[in-house]
């Protein structure tokens, strides 16, 4: 345990761990929301980064098949609790802003600086062609499935009312639920697939033991739980402070929070000349994301008296549509060089800046 502590200390992006008490001090202390929203944020980075460490050791311990299985369902872990309270709050317009965001976080910024980071140090980078249209395949087919239920809605509700665009978006949860569960057999039957979060530690001898990774897991998540609780609860009054929407702040700067760990592991192993494994870190996040977290999210807002429809507004839509179609272009042949990924941010600019700039009243 000492050598665990002596080893971690010394990892620059720890010393964001302090966001979790001077969160708490902000709040007990009423220092103002934006102090408790900014140290919240900062403080859920690290933690997120040990979830995802932790999962990775016992996915080591586990062997591949059960590995696989863990990282299916843990590698968004932290989002997903983020999500879950914001629902319990009743910030639904948030939870459906961050589910888009983090797609586009992916798709875009995470695949963009990877792309661009590592053609400039490592020129043209090359990954698994058909592995890259396997992921095109099933990200188009996610995406198919989120605009449908907006598509139809309109229409459906004329006719039965709410309820039957809230069994819309159930039926189309299940399918995808059944889609994600069908990917984790896969899983089990070959290693990988699209749908497991792939490990990033090149050799999978585990740097800590089974008990050490569950107590970093449970801390880390019990952590993440203290840290979205407070995060969450600064929404609505750095909205109304600062005259940010609270869409740009689910679309943008949530998603970038609850994935800038993994984020900085994509970007790291592409500079590494390991283009495939960033190309799969970012594109099989996007999947969890589409086809896990959204659809369950939809059955625990039951549970939380806040029901979650897969009803997003047209400029969701028009994003998440064309994040897709740049990010399948670009990985199509197979090849990569540090222009495709300066084109990547340039589009994820364009968004970030309309959001910025779109009224609460248009959405």
């Amino acid at each position: 345990m000492r050598a665990f502590f002596s080893r971690e200390i010394r990892k620059p992006l720890n010393i964001l761990l302090l966001g979790l008490p001077l969160a708490i001090a902000a709040e007990v202390l009423d220092w103002g929301a934006i102090f408790v929203f900014i140290f919240s944020a900062l403080g859920v980075i690290p933690m997120a980064s040990y979830i995802g460490e932790a999962t990775e050791a016992l996915a080591a311990l586990t062997g591949p098949r059960i590995g696989g299985l863990l990282n299916a369902t843990l590698g968004n872990a932290a989002e997903l609790i983020i999500t879950l309270v914001a629902i319990r709050e009743g910030l639904l317009d948030l939870v459906k802003a961050s589910i888009t965001g983090s797609i586009l976080g992916n798709l875009l910024l995470v695949l963009g600086f990877s792309i661009l980071l590592g053609g400039l140090k490592n020129g043209t980078q090359t990954f698994n062609q058909r592995t890259a249209s396997t992921y095109a395949i099933l990200l188009t087919l996610s995406i198919v499935a989120l605009v449908i239920p907006s598509l139809f809605s309109h229409s459906i509700a004329v006719e039965g009312g709410a309820m039957a665009v809230e069994i819309l978006s159930l039926g189309v949860a299940v399918v995808m639920i059944l889609l994600y569960a069908l990917g984790i057999l896969y899983t089990l039957k070959v290693t990988p697939s699209p749908i497991t979060h792939p490990s990033a530690v090149a050799n999978h001898h585990p740097a800590w033991s089974r008990n050490v990774a569950l107590g970093v897991l449970g801390a880390a998540t019990v952590g993440v739980v203290v840290l979205s609780e407070l995060l969450v609860g600064a929404v609505e009054p750095v909205v109304a402070d600062l005259g940010i929407s609270e869409f740009f702040l689910g679309i943008i700067l949530i998603p970038i929070v609850g994935n800038a760990a993994e984020h900085l592991v994509a970007v790291q192993v592409a500079t590494r000349n390991k283009m495939e494994l960033s190309v799969e870190i970012a594109l099989s996040s996007s999947l969890q994301i589409a086809l896990f977290v959204a659809p369950l999210l939809v059955f625990v807002s039951l549970a939380l008296a806040h029901p979650l429809t897969l009803i997003f507004n047209q400029f969701e839509l028009l994003a998440l549509g064309g994040g897709v179609i740049v990010a399948a272009l670009v990985s199509a042949d197979g090849e990569s060089n540090w222009l495709e990924g300066a084109a990547l941010l340039a589009v994820y600019t364009i968004l970030a800046i309309a959001f910025f700039l779109l009224p609460t009243e248009a959405l």
